[in-house]
């Protein structure tokens, strides 16, 4: 395991340099960043003074070069838009990002594992058609839209919930609600079908047949060991609540990293949209590592050699 860890922690080295190249080539191939920080009436000498202060004017590769040895140093650069350091400003957006991912996987939670253990245990009935049909509709359905019908429905007409912003729980309520859908449908579909394959096991029939409860066998011995997946598949929803992220702090004006990507893709805030990609990376990264850690939690026979 000590081994796994250490191998893993070096590979993250690599993949960072691969990821500062490619969003350093996709900024680089966005335009010139001085035809937004300069006014439309400014001189030619103006811009070429402002491209050589930038380092602008150098070839591609001593432009990469200087952008790694900032990043290095926790140097993305200056927002223009905000006039101060990128890398700080979308830190500061973090915690509003990481209450709406949260939020919205205790609703997933609530919502997939009891519909999905429901499902598996009353397989090929109305009510398993009726959840999996549930699980694809609420797949299907954009997060912006959604957001939208459920401001118009329990915000404006009904005025249960505040329609922006952040500040009580009430206004976390709908973003999470939005945002956590999709992912619940998802999980509900993999219990359904990880508790389907182990109720047919062997120890599972050998627990009935001794007598324990239907319900104390799925609850103590069928769903942990269905738990694997669910955390494959809840670690690979982390992408999705941050891409989501971008829609729905739009939507609701949520002043989370998703709504300052946004604005800084409009913008061409180039210095915030390399650190928030940058940091977003990073954090799918370590996800990732967690999630092995939390395999070998589960289940004691995954070796990782």
């Amino acid at each position: 395991m000590k081994k796994f860890l250490l191998r893993r922690l070096l590979q993250i080295i690599p993949v960072l340099f691969i990821i500062s190249f490619v969003v350093f080539v996709l900024v680089y191939l966005a335009g010139d960043p001085v035809a937004l920080m300069l006014p439309e009436d400014a001189s030619e000498a103006d811009r070429e003074a402002l491209r050589e202060a930038l380092g602008l004017n150098e070839p591609f590769i001593y432009q990469y070069f200087h952008f790694v040895s900032d990043l290095i140093t926790g140097n993305f650069g200056t927002s223009f838009r905000y006039n101060q350091e990128a890398l700080p400003l979308v830190l500061e957006r973090l915690p509003a990002t990481f209450e709406l991912a949260a939020a919205s996987m205790v609703v997933a939670i609530i919502i997939a594992i009891p519909l999905g253990i429901y499902s598996a245990r009353k397989r090929n009935s109305f009510v398993d058609l009726f959840i999996t049909g549930g699980s694809v509709l609420g797949k299907a359905m954009p997060n912006f839209w959604l957001g939208i019908m459920l401001i118009l429905i329990l915000a404006v007409n009904y005025q249960f919930f505040p329609v922006s912003g952040r500040g009580t729980i009430a206004h976390l309520v709908l973003p999470a609600i939005t945002l956590g859908t999709g992912i619940a449908a998802e999980m509900t579909r993999l219990i359904r079908s990880s508790m389907l394959e182990i109720l047919q096991q062997d120890y599972i029939r050998t627990a009935k047949s001794k007598g324990v409860s239907d319900t104390f066998v799925v609850y103590k011995h069928a769903f942990r060991n269905s738990l694997i997946p669910v955390v494959t598949i809840t670690a690979l929803q982390v992408t999705h609540l941050v891409s989501g992220a971008l829609i729905t702090e739009t939507v609701f004006s949520w002043p989370g990293l998703g709504q300052l990507l946004v604005q800084a893709v409009n913008g061409r805030d180039m210095a915030v949209v390399q650190a928030a990609v940058f940091v977003i990376a990073f954090l799918v990264i370590a996800i990732n590592l967690i999630t092995d850690i939390v395999y070998r939690l589960l289940d004691p026979r995954i070796n990782y050699s």
